[in-house]
């Protein structure tokens, strides 16, 4: 398989929007249809299996335990988001740095988001700054 991401419905998702939309002289009202302009792009399990130097296999298990996010495509293939193979890398750097097992390593990853979630809603209120007051 080739290293190009692949769609998980085509070269681009159609949104069916259930706004009524004018047409016509007679106005009358129709279902729009609206076309993405870029193309979703996602990543073959054969992909991220290079990328990230794992066995396929050892990725379907991480998608089995929670600890990376897939689709299936219309032909029932994973696809994967291009921040994959990073997740990845940072599963294994987890799982050999600190000797956790699959099960902690999710939970260490969602209190790392957390973490980052809560130190940029600080830096967004202006409440922490580089100057320590003791200093």
């Amino acid at each position: 398989m080739n290293d190009r991401p692949a769609e998980a419905a085509g070269i681009a998702r159609a949104h069916r929007d259930d706004r009524p939309v004018r047409t016509g002289p007679g106005l009358t009202t129709a279902t729009a249809v609206r076309y993405a302009l870029v193309p979703v792009r996602r990543l073959s399990l054969d992909a991220v299996a290079r990328r990230s130097g794992l066995h396929p296999d050892l990725i379907r298990r991480f998608v089995a335990l929670g600890l990376v996010d897939a689709d299936r495509d219309a032909a029932g293939h994973l696809v994967f988001d291009p921040t994959a193979p990073g997740l990845l890398a940072r599963i294994q750097r987890l799982r050999s740095g600190l000797c956790l097992n699959y099960a902690s390593i999710g939970l260490v990853l969602d209190l790392l988001d957390r973490i980052s979630l809560l130190e940029a809603a600080l830096r967004g209120h202006g409440t922490r700054s580089e100057n320590h007051p003791w200093t």
